[in-house]
């Protein structure tokens, strides 16, 4: 972050029909405001939900994990989707608009839920009982509406606004410098919602805490709109999902046709031809490709445009596709990488609504709140491997730290903070055996959910790692008309991630006796250990694929990706 806040980027322009200032840093208090308030709804509701679902709606607890990790992955799935719709068709202002008044109906209907006795079961005199009262279908069906309007909302604005707020600078430097203020404020929000709105769930009431996020999505829309007058807009261009799902098409039509050889003549490399395309020729790689951007009778119009955008492409958007095939395996790596860490955040607040959350006589920790420490860890270890760790590796190697070494970085850490959960539920379970707890759903153990820490802390140093890693590998390797693209990896790893966390809690239910609703009659450490066995196949996996992968951007590969390197 620099001081650029101070004065007006130089970026901005005069609008020709009003001689009004549009782009630059005049858009910025209402991107971010918008950011604050949609970030703060979103937290309130998304942190907290596990334990709504089982106080309120006598949800079981592994059932309710269930639910969280599924709306997780959704909440990453859909911002690829809101993306893919703001470059085609509408543009992210259109998007962000829509979906903001989207979540905003979800919210309400969640804060009705928790406001009318009629929308909600009665609460159960001992959970897991016969006194219970089922939920009716009318109940489930406006919840789960509920929470999916929230989710589709979710999506269309967390990316999507970042994306509109780079677009508002054209110079490089200057968009980094917004991207550092737009992920401070990211971050300081969503610390601001598990900790504040969850507490006055918890504590106060769910009515005032879901009454809370309304105000703050409504805040929020209206700060955004607010600023439509100061906004530089941009057409939509197309997707470049577009161009991928082109080139297998092309190349599955012409499956049959024979390779040729003549790469000036019998490919197509676009209107500027192979002198414009010095870099996209075709690769032997994946030879089978070549065959979309090979020429054929009739794919040509007679002003050299193509006739039949499925049936021809460029060798650049062939080649484009390669890259993608290329870094495949090591994307794949890092959604194991992430589907332990999808179980483990579920499961912790399962493990924290059964422990002493007190912290003093007087305060004591909402479930919910007890991710808040990767969040806080995640962004002190970032700090710290800017500002000491990277330029101390500079000068005891002479190089700088790579991605790919970042990354592996993180898988170490992220198993032994899988080894470390393990430990800590092994103790808590002997506890349980000591105080006889095993058949008392719901009972609290006399042991202090500060224990829950350091394993807190482990995910968030091996976040700090590995998702800034990525996301510096895959912009870095990425062509350049794919560089948007890059960004929406990170998210479908992290969908697929919780969807897969899904399936492994369904999996262990199945096979073995670990997971019961009741957790402290179950082996929760088992599946930590488990996650560890993973965890380690995962990162043998992963070296295998790094010490396999050639960097397509050697010299982006060499520079130094802190500030220094812009320099």
């Amino acid at each position: 972050m620099d001081g650029s806040l101070s004065h007006n980027d130089h970026e901005a322009h005069t609008s020709s029909d009003s001689g009004r200032r549009r782009g630059g840093w005049n858009t910025f208090p209402f991107i971010t405001g918008a950011l604050a308030g949609l970030t703060l709804a979103a937290g309130g509701w998304l942190s907290n939900l596990i334990v709504y679902l089982i106080q309120e709606f006598n949800v079981k607890s592994i059932d309710a994990a269930q639910i969280s990790n599924i709306v997780a992955g959704s909440s990453s799935f859909f911002p690829v989707i809101g993306a893919i719709i703001a470059d085609s068709f509408l543009g992210p202002f259109s998007v962000i608009s829509i979906s903001s008044c989207i979540s905003l109906l979800g919210i309400v209907l969640l804060a009705l839920t928790a406001t009318f006795n009629s929308l909600k079961p009665q609460t159960c005199v001992n959970d897991g009982s016969e006194l219970c009262k089922p939920t009716s279908t009318i109940q489930y069906a406006i919840l789960y509406t509920s929470i999916a309007l929230a989710t589709i909302g979710l999506g269309g604005t967390r990316y999507t606004m970042a994306t509109m707020g780079a677009n508002q600078f054209k110079n490089p430097k200057t968009q980094a410098s917004f991207f550092n203020w737009y992920f401070f404020i990211l971050y300081a929000a969503s610390v601001v919602s598990i900790t504040v709105i969850v507490y006055v769930e918890e504590n106060v009431s769910w009515k005032l805490g879901f009454g809370l996020c309304v105000i703050a999505n409504i805040l929020g829309l209206v700060i955004f709109l607010c600023g439509t007058r100061f906004y530089r807009f941009d057409k939509p261009q197309g997707s470049p999902f577009v161009d991928l799902a082109r080139v297998v098409v092309a190349s599955t039509w012409k499956r049959n046709l024979q390779h040729s050889s003549d790469e000036s003549k019998d490919y197509y490399y676009g209107h500027g031809g192979v002198t414009d395309m010095v870099d996209a020729t075709p690769s032997k790689s994946f030879g089978f490709l070549n065959r979309a951007a090979q020429k054929t009778e009739g794919d040509i119009k007679s002003d050299g445009s193509i006739a039949k955008p499925w049936r021809l492409c460029t060798v650049q958007q062939v080649e484009d596709f390669k890259t993608l095939m290329r870094i495949l395996p090591l994307w794949s790596s890092s959604i194991f990488l992430g589907t332990p860490i999808a179980v483990h955040s579920s499961l912790t607040i399962l493990q924290a609504l059964t422990m002493d959350r007190h912290i003093g006589p007087h305060f004591k920790i909402p479930a919910g709140s007890i991710l808040v420490i990767v969040l806080i860890s995640t962004a002190i270890s970032l700090t710290l491997i800017d500002r000491f760790l990277c330029p101390v590796w500079q000068k005891m190697t002479g190089r700088f730290l790579t991605s790919l070494q970042r990354i592996g970085l993180g898988h170490v850490l992220n198993v032994l903070s899988m080894a470390v959960s393990a430990l800590v539920e092994s103790k808590r379970l002997r506890a349980v055996k000591s105080y006889h707890l095993q058949d008392q759903p719901g009972a609290i153990v006399p042991m202090l959910a500060l224990w829950l820490f350091p394993q807190l802390v482990l995910v968030g140093i091996g976040e700090a790692f590995h998702f800034p890693g990525q996301v510096s590998l895959y912009y870095q390797e990425f062509p350049v008309s794919l560089r948007s693209t890059s960004t929406a990896m990170i998210a479908l790893i992290v969908g697929i991630s919780f969807y897969l966390g899904t399936g492994v809690i369904d999996l262990v239910r199945k096979v073995t006796r670990w997971l019961p609703d009741n957790i402290n009659n179950g082996k929760l450490d088992n599946v930590y250990w488990m996650l560890v066995v993973v965890g380690g196949l995962n990162f043998g996996y992963y070296l295998v694929c790094a010490k396999l992968y050639k960097y397509q951007n050697v010299k982006g590969a060499n520079e130094n990706p802190g500030p220094e390197g812009d320099k």
